[in-house]
């Protein structure tokens, strides 16, 4: 008797806690599998074109997922009911060596799964992944211990951020800002000064490690004018946390000003090799070996 009401008390406390969790969440955050990032409310747009292939790849692959478990769950609990021991029976039930439809069935659905999940994800970053021709901008992004430089490459000027402790959280006036001009295929060369980052701009659903010595790239269009958070999404070392900077999309004409404003401050030219730690790495000067 005690048993069964602390099971109706358990599955009361989780029901409560499932709508309280439900309640909580938007049809809007629903609709994005509670990924962050919101669209904008007049175009629908999304901070970049992949955005909307990554929520559909998410959603479909938890739809998947609870429908098998739902299932799984299901026959267990039908096992556990249909098949449970009588009072009073003390036999042994029949032991069974081997079922050739179920081992059947077992093997084939999860290899059905297995084989479309890996083709909806091959199409999916084969989009994300293929080079522009042309991109309309170019920037390099360097991560380093614990900020972040950005090379214009097209404008031939530069942006850098103070290396040394990182800036926490509520300094965000203080934070390394990329500048992106909106409705533009953007290529990002990542790069690495000391040891290995990753660039993750969180509403973008996407991130890609820098790893010294390599050079990684990203592809992507800016489809929604607004300012987004980045970080770095590898454990880097002490300040790891405060690796942080700001993406902004602007207009071609707000893009622009901000060039020229940072050629104006003198920094003309592009940020080089020259004070990475790692000097002796395949590729780099000889004479800088030790």
């Amino acid at each position: 008797m005690l048993q069964k009401r602390g099971a109706k008390w358990a599955a009361a406390a989780l029901a409560t806690s499932a709508i309280f969790s439900l309640t909580g969440c938007s049809q809007q955050d629903v609709e994005r599998g509670l990924l962050p990032g919101t669209p904008d409310p007049t175009t629908g747009a999304e901070a970049t074109n992949h955005v909307k292939s990554i929520i559909e790849l998410w959603n479909g692959s938890w739809l998947v997922l609870w429908g098998v478990g739902i299932i799984a769950w299901a026959l267990m609990a039908y096992a556990i009911v249909v098949y449970r021991r009588r009072k009073g029976d003390t036999s042994l039930p029949k032991q069974i060596r081997y079922n050739n439809p179920i081992e059947t069935l077992f093997t084939v659905v999860p290899f059905i799964l297995v084989i479309g999940f890996f083709a909806f994800t091959a199409k999916t970053m084969t989009a994300i992944e293929t080079p522009y021709a042309n991109p309309d901008v170019k920037i390099q992004a360097i991560g380093k211990q614990w900020s972040w430089d950005f090379n214009y490459k097209n404008e031939n000027t530069y942006e850098t951020g103070i290396q040394g402790q990182g800036v926490k959280e509520a300094d965000i006036a203080k934070l390394p800002t990329l500048y992106l001009p909106v409705n533009k295929k953007i290529q990002i060369d990542l790069n690495a000064r000391d040891v290995n980052h990753s660039f993750w701009v969180v509403d973008f659903l996407y991130k890609k490690d820098m790893i010294p010595g390599r050079t990684n790239h990203m592809y992507f269009e800016t489809t929604k004018l607004g300012e987004y958070r980045g970080k770095c999404a590898e454990l880097c070392g002490e300040y790891h946390s405060m690796m942080l900077f700001k993406v902004k999309v602007v207009t071609q004409a707000e893009y622009d000003a901000h060039i020229a404003s940072l050629k104006a401050a003198g920094n003309v030219g592009q940020l080089d090799d020259k004070y990475n730690r790692n000097q002796n790495l395949p590729g780099d000067n000889p004479s800088n070996e030790g």
